[in-house]
Formats: structure tokens, sequence, C-alpha cells
């Protein structure tokens, strides 16, 4: 097997919760480098591995091709390229990876210069052109939402004032202007854009309906026993993330504006592994800075059918 260019985050911790065995199958629904797939193929266990992005299949190079299989798509998509009831486990390892970040021709990155793309496939709409063609009103709307950002109509008009001149098409540039608009740095230690850069991507890729779609998949695609663990790195995904397990597993009525509704005296068709989440070691967050947002949730499907929202 070829070497990853680096390790996933909690990644021992993901492994111990999927507990996979010589047999099994389990989806790794977010491949990115393969370390999730890596380290349950050395158990034994086979994998089927899912990504958008066409560039995370040289990450496959070297992997068992009896044990092994990646697929060109959405984690959406698992249960019908997969089957209902067939895997025996599923991770899930949201947001941009680090390759991701670290190509400044993708565009997600403040930190080097490149187009204002922010795609994870290779299709759709790009950063550039949300941010060049969206009206003020959902442009503010976005950044509030996906962002969290408390500026956000201020942000948004300054970028209407100045898009109507000429268009953004980068990403420093895009970045230095809200750090413009926002009043500079004075000495904050997260970059002014951070927020609205997060928002962008967010609304580019449609990672939040993307997630509330593929947990219900996850359900579809888990047989009786199966394990169902995600990593989430902010609190948006992992308010949705908490929020369906908490519902399926019959802990609390649906209350989240993510959730779907609730299936009255539906059984639970989860049972929380733990309860709350468990978060990177001080060590690993020492050796990877990017992991000391990140959360683990998991679960263990039981025999209850799926619940009818999922259909």
């Amino acid at each position: 097997m070829s070497a990853a260019p680096h390790v996933s985050v909690l990644r021992d911790e993901v492994v111990a919760a999927l507990a996979p065995k010589p047999g099994e199958t389990h989806v790794d629904g977010t491949f990115g480098a393969g370390g999730y797939a890596r380290a349950i193929l050395e158990t034994g266990a086979s994998v089927i591995a899912f990504d958008r992005d066409p560039t995370a299949r040289r990450f496959a190079e070297g992997l068992p091709a009896d044990r092994f299989r990646l697929v060109e798509a959405r984690f959406s998509e698992m249960a019908e390229l997969v089957g209902e009831g067939a895997a025996d486990g599923v991770a899930l390892d949201l947001g941009v990876s680090s390759m991701q970040l670290d190509e400044a021709e993708r565009g997600f990155s403040f930190m080097r210069d490149g187009p204002l793309d922010m795609r994870m496939g290779d299709a759709g709409q790009t950063a550039a052109d949300l941010v060049n063609t969206a009206e003020p009103v959902e442009l503010a709307r976005i950044l509030y939402v996906y962002g969290e950002e408390r500026q956000s109509r201020r942000i948004a008009g300054a970028i209407a004032r100045r898009r109507a001149e000429q268009p953004f098409t980068r990403t420093l540039e895009l970045a230095e202007f809200i750090e413009k608009a926002l009043g500079g740095r004075r000495g904050a230690k997260v970059h002014p854009a951070t927020r609205s850069f997060q928002a962008i991507r967010i609304a580019v890729n449609e990672e939040l309906s993307e997630l509330e779609a593929g947990l219900v998949a996850a359900e579809r695609t888990l047989k009786a026993g199966g394990r169902l663990c995600v990593v989430t790195f902010h609190s948006l995904e992992d308010r949705i993330v908490k929020s369906f397990l908490t519902v399926r597993a019959g802990r609390t009525p649906s209350g989240s504006r993510h959730a779907p509704p609730v299936q009255a005296g539906a059984a639970p068709s989860f049972q929380l592994l733990f309860n709350g989440a468990k978060s990177p070691s001080d060590a690993e967050v020492a050796a990877n800075p990017r992991a000391r947002s990140a959360k683990l949730r998991a679960a263990v499907r039981t025999d209850a059918p799926v619940w009818r929202d999922a259909a």
C-alpha cells in the first residue's frame, strides 16, 4: 500500500468504534487521502469508499483490489450503490480535506492565492459564481447561517458594491477585501475572512444538505449491529449529527430545524455507542492543529426498520 500524505483525524478512535473484522464490508464515505480506508483494510475487512473529488483516486494506488473499491460519487448515494443493509460500518470525516486546503488551485484557503473555486467535485457553481451573482440578501444569509458571521450584511453589501465594478476571481483578493471591509485584523488571532470562507464553501458544495442525506443513507446501508462513526469539524455539522443520532436513538423528540419530522412511535434505529462526543487528544492537536475542533459521534444500528422520513 502506498503511504497517505497525512493521518486522518481521530483515526484510531474511529477504527476502535467501527471494530472492523476480516470478511466485513465497511464504507468510507469521505475517502480523501484514504486514512480511514487504509486503517480498516489493515484489519482484514473490505472497504467501499466514496469521494466526489476525482483527484482523490491517486491515493487509492496500491490498495488491495480484492478488498477495496473507490466510487466517484457523493456519500449520500451509498444506499443505492452499496445496497440496503449491506454494510457492517460507515465512517464519515466531514468538511474539506487537508489536501484540498493545501492545493492553492482548488481555491479553498485564503492562506494561498488561487482561483476562487472551492468545489469538492468538478461540476456546479464555483465560489466566484456565488460571490459575484448572489443577491446581497441571499449572500448575507449564507454568511450568517453557514459561517455564523455577525457582520454578514456589512460584508455582503461591500462585496455587492465592489463586484459591480470588478468581479472577484482570486482567493487572496476576496480575503483581503473582507478583512478591509471589517476594519482590519487589529490583533485578532483568527483571520477576519475565516467565517465567510467557511460559509461560501459550505454553500457551494451543499455540505449540510449532503450531510443530512448522508446520515439517512447510512441508516439504510447499515445492517443490524453495524456501526456509524461521524467526525465533524464545526458546530453546524455537529448539531446535525447530534440531533439525528439523538432522535434516531429515541432520546428526544425532534426539535432541530435541520432534522426531518419525527415518525411517531417509530422504534429506535440506532443505539448510541457512547454518550456525547469524543475529542482528539492534546498530543494529536499538537501534531495536527486542524484537529482541534474535531468531534466524533458514533452509534450502532438496531434491527428496527428504516424510518419513513428516510424513504
